[in-house]
């Protein structure tokens, strides 16, 4: 099982990767963000609104924050690439927040929720749905730092070692 520390860890790798991958993104033109380039959701603004769904998704489960109000194929064409940055920047504190008032005792428990997926109520060790929460996070944007170096970009290294101290210690009232 996880523990606190591997959540709010991970909650800080996220805003690093994140702020590392917007930055890089943000030197593109929209055509080439929106551009296919055969990932599974087809391009880096697809691939970055999906994680952005996906984090509401699961967050709705154990805070406040609202589901998204669409399917996840479709979160793209809901954002322009400014709204798809505010968003992300919104997510990113929320996650932090929720990860620094993290119980230990909740986090040993279990989640139901309804899944679209299954159609059906499930229920899981919370534990294990914290770890996919950031395994999935890192999952999509590996998919998004690999067609952002093919378009040329820099992102940031992606080893949790070699995460910058500023985001080790990053308050989520700073985020």
């Amino acid at each position: 099982m996880i523990d606190i520390g591997y959540v709010r860890r991970m909650a800080r790798y996220n805003a690093w990767q994140n702020a590392s991958l917007y930055a890089a993104a943000d030197t593109l033109s929209d055509d080439d963000r929106r551009r296919d380039r055969g990932a599974f959701f087809g391009s880096i603004h697809d691939t970055l609104a999906h994680l952005c769904w996906a984090d509401r998704m699961w967050m709705s489960r154990w805070s406040d924050i609202e589901k998204a109000p669409y399917p996840p194929k479709e979160a793209g064409a809901h954002y322009t690439w400014e709204q798809l940055q505010a968003e992300r920047t919104t997510l990113d504190a929320r996650i932090l927040r929720w990860a620094d008032a993290m119980d230990a005792a909740w986090i040993g428990g279990r989640t139901t929720w309804f899944s679209g997926i299954k159609q059906r109520d499930v229920s899981e060790e919370t534990w294990l749905l914290v770890t996919h929460l950031f395994n999935h996070q890192t999952h999509h944007r590996g998919q998004a730092h690999a067609m952002l170096t093919a378009a040329g970009t820099d992102p940031d290294e992606t080893d949790i070692w070699l995460m910058p101290d500023r985001f080790i210690n990053l308050s989520p009232q700073t985020a």
